[in-house]
């Protein structure tokens, strides 16, 4: 029985040239689907049972290559109405971006090359012209992520010295990692001034010593302390500094260029702002409310910026061809108003929701004679997420999916698996679906994952 069950099993090639199998060859790679087949076919010449139909295999096979193909990147559709997800890998880049990306990478550049004088260049001088042009900064420089670039001042400025931040500052950012971490792995020493929800000028004045290097000041990320506060603005806190002759510093993080009120969003202080208001130093992220790649941008006095270029931690810290690429081509963005749609975290907030609710009917409607499945267009509310504007929420408009033999979860977990896979959240026992961070371009796949419930 076992000879006999053995032989009717079918060989590796009829399984590698099936067209649902040997389309894996391109995403997972020739020799990961011979060896995903022949792990199937081991697991039943194994088996004490007789062999499983080809059909049965091929689908066993399949799952696997799945799973193997899900341990790398794939593209997801968002419909979670968090439209900068840090799970996501935050802003999508704009078409500008991607195609600078695809130019420049296909082949040479002059990343360090001067052309007029054939010698070697400044890989940040091309950027450091876009980033004056938006900031108003004297110089500026790029490094790899926005923890990065405060790693970077704290290592050229206060190794050894004192950096007074207020209590109400000392922030926890994802993954665990806290600002007093950060610090003392600069060599830093941390003066916490002020409470949790107040702090004065005099708190820094009369925490100046002759060992203080920075006065720091830092994004308040996902929380806010609302009430009974107060706190020391960018222009008082920079007076101070020079008065007592310390840079003034501020990790603002969320990387706002432009006034987000015009989207009917809280005001978050600009970059320009913040350098206007005469700060030494300002770091924000690239992939946050700038709309473009992970990056770490400082902006600020030409002389102090000199002094972080020849800090050797730079090197280690350094953006490739890439990044600057997609960073200068989103930032051309910036420079023409009527472009500024063209960065997608834009074409999103610019939604009107009487758009997105005309979607979500359509939606609705197509699925209408889904058996046991009741889609409902519904208004819903966004969030720009990514650590910013923890208070501000976007209304919004998606559909609500109920079953009636399935729980949300068990929905959930059935669209995770579609390729594309699609994400959405659970509220009240039904499962959302938010089209302000779903493209209009992922509708069908998003209809065919709905259809397959």
């Amino acid at each position: 029985m076992e000879q006999s069950a053995k032989r009717t099993i079918p060989a590796v090639h009829r399984f590698t040239t099936d067209p649902a199998i040997a389309s894996y060859d391109a995403i997972v790679g020739r020799s990961a689907v011979k060896a995903a087949v022949q792990s199937v076919l081991d697991s039943c010449r194994a088996s004490r049972a007789d062999a499983p139909a080809f059909d049965a295999l091929r689908s066993r096979v399949i799952a696997r290559l799945a799973d193997i193909e899900a341990t790398g990147l794939l593209t997801v559709i968002n419909a979670t109405g968090v439209l900068l997800h840090t799970n996501f890998g935050r802003a999508p880049l704009a078409k500008s971006a991607l195609d600078a990306v695809a130019r420049l990478g296909a082949g040479y550049t002059n990343l360090e090359y001067d052309l007029d004088s054939g010698t070697r260049g400044d890989r940040y001088e091309r950027i450091t012209s876009q980033i004056r042009d938006v900031s108003g900064a004297e110089a500026a420089l790029v490094v790899n992520n926005c923890a990065a670039a405060v790693l970077l001042v704290l290592d050229t400025f206060a190794r050894g010295r004192e950096v007074v931040v207020s209590r109400g500052q000392l922030i926890e950012i994802g993954g665990g990692f806290r600002l007093p971490e950060v610090l003392a792995k600069s060599g830093a020493t941390l003066v916490e001034v002020g409470t949790t929800n107040r702090t004065y000028a005099s708190d820094y004045r009369n925490a100046w010593s002759p060992s203080t290097a920075l006065f720091m000041r830092t994004h308040p990320s996902n929380y806010r302390v609302e009430g009974f506060t107060a706190d020391i603005d960018a222009r008082t806190l920079a007076e101070l500094a020079r008065e007592l002759a310390v840079i003034s510093f501020e990790d603002l993080g969320s990387g706002a260029l432009v006034d987000l009120t015009r989207f009917g969003l809280p005001h978050e202080p600009t970059l320009a702002e913040e350098i206007t208001a005469g700060l030494d130093l300002v770091t924000v992220s690239g992939d946050k409310l700038l709309g473009g790649p992970q990056c770490g941008i400082i902006a600020g006095r030409a002389e102090l910026v000199d002094r972080l270029r020849r800090n050797p931690l730079l090197r280690a810290l350094r953006v490739d061809k890439l990044t600057l690429a997609a960073l200068s081509a989103t930032l051309a963005d910036y420079a023409e108003p009527e472009r500024l749609t063209g960065i997608p975290l834009f074409a999103m907030l610019s939604a009107t929701t009487e758009t997105l609710m005309r979607r979500a009917r359509s939606l609705a409607s197509q699925l209408s004679n889904a058996a046991g499945v009741q889609v409902e267009p519904i208004g819903m509310q966004s969030t720009s997420g990514g650590g910013t504007l923890p208070l501000g929420k976007i209304p919004s408009a998606g559909v609500a999916i109920r079953a009636s033999n399935h729980t949300a979860e068990e929905l959930a977990s059935a669209l995770r698996a579609r390729r594309p896979p699609v994400i959405g959240r659970i509220e009240g026992g039904r499962l959302l679906l938010d089209l302000r961070t779903v493209r209009p371009d992922d509708e069908a796949a998003l209809v065919d994952a709905l259809a397959s419930l």
